[in-house]
C-alpha cells in the first residue's frame, strides 16, 4: 500500500524524517521540504520505501555516481553540498548540545580532496549462483555489483578489477569474500578475508593475478601470497611500512587536515602523548619537534612506527608499545610529565582513558573523533573533571555519508 508523506527534517544517518501522530517516519533518499510517495517496509514499521518525489526540494542535486539509491555506500549524493555540509556541523553541534556543552563548533572542513584512499568490496554468489563483487545495498546483505566508483581517488584505479580478479580465483569455495583495497605509494596492497582453506594451486593463481594487476602486494588474513614492492606511505618525512590491511584515515587530505590541526593545538608542547597512534599519523609528525610516546592496541601497526622512525632522520625520540588502551588506559600518574595528549580512539570513543586523563594534569588535550555521540560523551567527562573546550573542528572525509571526524582542543 502506498501513502504520501510530508518530509520535515533530516535524521542524524541521512534519511529524511516525516513526524507522524505515531511518531518519526524515515525515508531514505528525501530531503526537507520534499512531498513524496511511498511504500511500507515489512517488519520496520518506522521506515518507508521511497517511490517518487513528487515535490522535490530546491536543494535537492543530481548524484554523481549511477548506482546511488541501489548501493549502500552512499546516502546523500541527491543534496547540494552546501546544504550538505551545514547539516554535518550540525551533528557535531547537536551530539555537544545533548551532552549540556557549549563549545565554539568551526565550519566544516571539506577533507574528500582526491577521494577515498582505501575500500572494502564484497564477494558472493548471488541469484542464479552469479558471482557478484561490489558494496552491500543499503540495510540488506545481498550485493551490489559495481565496475566503477567516482568517489575513490585516482590510486585506487584497477582496485575494482582486481577484486573481481580475485573473486573469480576463489570463487570455487563457495565463501563470502572481503577484499580490502589501499592505496599506498608503490601500489594497491590488498587482503582478502573470508575465504577458508584455499588449495596451492589456487595460490599460485592468485599469485598470477597480484602479477597480473601489478599489485604492491596481496595477502590472504594478513598472510602473504605475493608481494612485488613493499607498500609504503609517507607520512611527514617518514616512509611507513604498511601491515597488511592497515588502518588508514579514509582520503590522503583528511589525514593532512587531521594532523595540521592536531599539530596546531598541541602547539610548542616538548612532550607528547599520541594514544591510539596507529601507524603514528600523528607521532611521525608530532615527533619532528617534540618527543613522543605513542600506543596502540594493533602490534603490526606499533612495528611500523618503529620502523618507519628507525630509518628516519631528523625525529626526537619515539617510544612506541602495544598496549591495550580499552583495558590499561595510560593512568593519571602516568601522565603527569606530558605537556601535550592527542587521543584519537575508534568509533566506540575512549572512556576509560577519558576519565583517567580528567583526573590527571595535563595542561592540553587533544581529542580526535569519527563519531559525534561518543566524542560528545567523552568531552562531557573531559569538562566534568575541569577541561574546557577551546574548540572544535568538524572534518568531512566520508563524503555524501553521516560519518563526521571532529577534532577538540581541551584546556585545563
Amino acid at each position: 500500500m502506498t501513502e504520501k508523506l510530508a518530509i520535515s527534517r533530516l535524521g542524524h544517518r541521512g534519511d529524511g524524517i516525516a513526524d507522524m501522530p505515531e511518531g518519526a517516519v524515515y525515508v531514505p533518499y528525501t530531503l526537507p521540504g520534499e512531498s513524496v510517495t511511498v511504500e511500507r517496509v515489512a517488519g520496520h514499521p518506522d521506515r518507508r520505501h521511497l517511490l517518487h518525489v513528487d515535490k522535490p526540494s530546491h536543494e535537492r542535486a543530481t548524484p554523481v555516481c549511477k548506482h546511488f539509491g541501489t548501493c549502500g555506500g552512499c546516502a546523500l549524493q541527491h543534496w547540494s553540498l552546501a546544504e550538505y555540509h551545514l547539516w554535518k556541523r550540525s551533528l557535531v553541534a547537536d551530539a555537544l548540545a545533548q551532552a549540556g556543552l557549549v563549545a565554539p563548533v568551526a565550519d566544516l572542513v571539506d577533507a574528500h580532496g582526491a577521494g577515498r584512499r582505501r575500500a572494502v568490496f564484497h564477494a558472493r554468489r548471488g541469484t542464479h549462483d552469479v558471482l557478484e563483487v561490489g558494496f552491500t545495498a543499503p540495510r540488506a546483505h545481498h550485493i551490489v555489483p559495481i565496475d566503477n566508483c567516482p568517489i575513490l581517488a585516482p590510486g585506487l584505479a584497477g582496485a575494482v578489477r582486481a577484486a573481481w580478479a580475485i573473486a573469480e580465483v576463489l570463487k570455487s569455495a563457495g565463501k563470502p569474500l572481503d577484499i580490502q583495497v589501499t592505496a599506498t605509494d608503490t601500489g594497491l596492497d590488498i587482503d582478502v578475508r573470508g575465504s577458508g582453506t584455499v588449495a596451492a594451486d589456487r595460490l599460485s593463481v592468485l599469485a598470477k593475478v597480484a602479477e597480473t594487476h601489478a599489485l604492491a602486494r596481496l595477502t590472504r588474513h594478513g598472510e602473504l601470497v605475493a608481494q612485488r614492492t613493499q607498500p609504503l606511505l609517507r607520512v611527514g618525512r617518514a616512509d611507513v611500512p604498511l601491515p597488511p590491511g592497515a588502518f588508514l584515515q579514509a582520503t590522503a587530505e583528511g589525514e593532512e587536515t587531521l594532523a595540521r590541526l592536531v599539530s596546531g593545538h598541541v602547539g610548542k608542547s616538548r612532550h607528547v602523548a599520541d594514544l591510539f597512534t596507529g601507524i603514528g599519523t600523528f607521532a611521525l609528525r608530532l615527533a619532528e619537534r617534540a618527543r613522543v610516546a605513542a600506543s596502540d592496541s594493533e602490534p603490526a601497526a606499533i612495528k611500523a612506527l618503529q620502523q618507519a622512525a628507525g630509518k628516519t632522520s631528523g625525529l626526537k625520540p619515539i617510544d612506541a608499545q602495544a598496549r591495550d588502551l580499552f583495558r590499561r588506559p595510560f593512568m593519571s600518574s602516568e601522565l603527569k610529565n606530558f605537556d601535550a595528549v592527542v587521543f584519537d580512539p575508534p568509533r566506540q570513543g575512549a572512556e576509560a582513558q577519558a576519565r583517567e586523563l580528567g583526573n590527571s594534569t595535563v595542561p592540553v588535550v587533544v581529542a580526535v573523533s569519527c563519531d559525534a555521540n561518543t566524542f560528545a560523551r567523552d568531552a562531557r567527562i573531559l569538562v566534568n573533571a575541569g577541561y574546557k573546550i577551546a574548540s572544535a573542528v568538524p572534518v568531512d572525509q566520508f563524503r555524501y555519508s553521516h560519518h563526521v571526524e571532529i577534532v577538540a582542543k581541551f584546556t585545563r
